[in-house]
């Protein structure tokens, strides 16, 4: 491996260990739950989950979960 690459996988490490570089804007994925999957959204600073309690609610288990993985790379969620 060239000296450039051991670099940057150096510093690709110290960036991900400096987690206020990061800040999420939007993204998707799939939430393996106990019961289902869940289809969860996060855009404009909010979630939204497909599961009946987010319906209700506007949070739930899957996207507390999330904000706290995302702590400080996700704007403080709104509390209603």
């Amino acid at each position: 491996m060239d000296s450039g690459m051991i670099g940057k996988i150096e510093k690709a490490k110290r960036y991900a260990e400096e987690r206020n570089r990061f800040r999420f804007n939007k993204f998707e994925l799939t939430f393996h739950g106990d019961n289902n999957n869940h289809h969860v959204t996060f855009g404009d600073g909010t979630f939204e989950c497909d599961c009946e309690f987010f319906i209700t609610h506007q949070r739930c288990g899957h996207t507390m979960a999330l904000e706290i993985l995302l702590k400080d790379m996700i704007p403080a969620p709104v509390q209603a």
